[in-house]
């Protein structure tokens, strides 16, 4: 399997960056860590073995991207409105930075988003912000408002962060557009640590539907718990009907 490692000063960020690039060709996928996770926690949790056959056959390149959840959400010394804008540059740090290194190693335009629990927040939150950017999404075990990393509190910065306050009230009919050529898939189980996933996933998927939006909106049974070992199922299993 090819590997290649990248790493560069962010002049958005202001601080270094780093990622991981598996694979030779296939369809480009973005990958978000877990809660405070770092760019090679992919690797290290065996995901990218779960998926190793895609990416020696080629069909599949990962990017796995490091976080700056410690910085913005997950901050608490600062204000849920300071963590927010801290969000908003490591928006700005994918769109900008990562998502043309993206189209220059692999050549394509099509790029997957997903990740699992905190990065399934975020796959579906780039993909639902930027489908100029993403075609396509594959969140597992994540949570689609912010309640409970910030509380109650809501700006606009805030309220553009989070898919189950914002996606209710889209009626552009570009971004309704764009969500209906996508590929959506969210997944949780029913199982331990994933109540709020369950209750999260849920509200999207209602919303999905009273938009006509196409998405999959998988519940897996009461032993499939958060954690690793069944992410690791769950996305190849995912890969089979989306590729």
């Amino acid at each position: 399997m090819k590997k290649e490692y990248h790493k560069w000063f962010s002049p958005l960020l202001g601080r270094d960056m780093e990622l991981n690039v598996y694979g030779h060709a296939g369809r480009p996928i973005i990958v978000f860590p877990s809660m405070c996770g770092r760019f090679y926690e992919y690797e290290d949790f065996g995901m990218v073995q779960a998926v190793e056959q895609y990416i020696n056959d080629g069909r599949i390149m990962l990017f796995t991207v490091d976080s700056i959840d410690s910085e913005s959400w997950l901050n608490e010394s600062i204000h849920p409105a300071e963590r927010a804008l801290r969000h908003n540059v490591y928006d700005a740090y994918i769109i900008q930075e990562v998502v043309p290194l993206i189209h220059n190693i692999s050549g394509r335009t099509d790029i997957l988003t997903t990740g699992c629990s905190m990065g399934g927040y975020h796959s579906m939150n780039f993909y639902l912000r930027h489908p100029d950017a993403f075609n396509g999404v594959i969140s597992l075990s994540g949570c689609y408002a912010l309640y409970i990393l910030i509380g109650d509190f809501v700006d606009e910065n805030i309220y553009l962060n989070a898919p189950l306050l914002y996606l209710p009230n889209c009626n552009d009919p570009w971004y309704i557009d764009k969500y209906r050529q996508g590929q959506i898939i969210a997944c949780t189980g029913q199982g331990a640590w994933e109540e709020d996933m369950v209750r999260e996933t849920s509200m999207l998927a209602d919303i999905f539907q009273q938009k006509n939006i196409p998405a999959w909106c998988d519940f897996w049974g009461h032993d499939v718990y958060h954690d690793w070992p069944w992410w690791r199922v769950q996305l190849p299993y995912f890969l089979d009907h989306i590729l």
